[in-house]
């Protein structure tokens, strides 16, 4: 569906803006000043990753349908995130040993535990800020997989995703008495003030996919897209809001018109581009104004670098390891199909 892919495009490029302009300013300081209206503006980019999860939630089911089994999905899902996420590792954290910031420089063993996305459950620092996503998308995939695998069926897939509904509701209305000993759990592994988003996209593939909802669904439904009006502050959560509007709008056809080549071209960059934005961009944009130029080329730079790098992964890392894996994966199932036994027929 490319104007999803579209969407994918715009909200990589609105994280991207929100890094560079507003946020670089906070952290480090601009020569320039932007209109009061277009900063206010550009701060909404930050949920740009909000719309990434609806986005994950909807194709999940895409991937688990066609999965033979829990390997397959976890391999799948694998060659698909890390092969990426090593080269922006990698880059990011030469980049910034060698160009600065400084503060955001991480040791060496800092960026090999980045390499397995279970840093931050180790304590472990980010090697790109932006990663702290990727580690609850990880756990979202553990936990699909665990789910799917194992419940085989969507009314009881349903029963658990009520649960996860009510718990995340109770836990960002009473986010400040939630008891130390179950914060990791509903915090971290439960990622309560997120995973409505992915709940919600789910429940909208299943309406594309089959139709009209049950009442249960709508129900659920509903509940996820609201959930945002009590995770996050105004008028973000208003924001939060609107991305599960624009994507309903996407799904059913009425956005097509975004399908254009280069928004698709920006689609397709979209998580290499998520990878190497953040530090790199901020050592461009410093290592500019150290060299005597104005702020708005070093933001220039920075985009154009962070562009051909998202480029160079996707082409030469990213595609090549899903043909691969893809080539891999046909001729070892074809080989478990010809050696297994014969059915016998009565």
């Amino acid at each position: 569906m490319g104007s999803l892919d579209a969407l994918r495009g715009l909200a990589a490029l609105g994280v991207v803006l929100f890094h560079y302009l507003p946020y670089y300013d906070k952290l480090f300081g601009h020569s320039f000043e932007l209109p009061q209206l277009l900063t206010d503006t550009l701060l909404f980019g930050r949920y740009g990753v909000h719309l990434f999860f609806i986005l994950s939630g909807f194709v999940i089911f895409m991937t688990l349908e066609r999965t033979r089994n829990a390997v397959w999905f976890g391999l799948a899902r694998g060659v698909r995130l890390m092969p990426a996420l090593w080269a922006g590792i990698t880059l990011t954290f030469v980049s910034v040993h060698l160009l600065g910031p400084q503060s955001r420089a991480v040791s060496l063993e800092t960026a090999l535990l980045n390499a397995t996305l279970l840093h931050e459950y180790l304590g472990a620092e980010h090697v790109d800020g932006a990663y702290w996503s990727l580690v609850i998308e990880a756990t979202f995939y553990s936990w699909m997989a665990l789910l799917f695998y194992s419940l085989r069926d969507w009314s009881r897939l349903r029963l658990a995703f009520w649960g996860w509904m009510l718990v995340s509701y109770a836990s960002v209305i009473w986010w400040k008495q939630i008891p130390s000993g179950l914060e990791f759990l509903v915090k971290d592994l439960m990622f309560v003030k997120y995973a409505p988003l992915f709940i919600g996209g789910m429940l909208i593939f299943r309406v594309y996919r089959y139709g009209r909802p049950l009442a249960g669904d709508a129900l659920l439904l509903a509940l996820a897209v609201c959930h945002g009006l009590f995770a996050y502050k105004l008028p973000y959560s208003l924001f939060v809001l609107g991305c599960f509007a624009v994507f309903a709008l996407a799904v059913a056809g009425y956005l097509d018109w975004l399908a254009n080549k280069p928004m698709l071209w920006l689609g397709s960059l979209s998580y290499s581009l998520y990878l190497v934005h953040q530090n790199i961009g901020y050592g461009v944009i410093t290592l500019s104004y150290n060299a005597g130029l104005p702020g708005w080329l070093g933001v220039s730079l920075a985009i154009i670098t962070a562009l051909l790098l998202a480029s160079l992964i996707h082409y030469y890392i990213e595609k090549p390891a899903q043909r691969q894996f893809r080539a891999w994966r046909s001729r070892t199932e074809t080989a478990q199909t010809v050696g297994a036994p014969a059915k016998v027929i009565d």
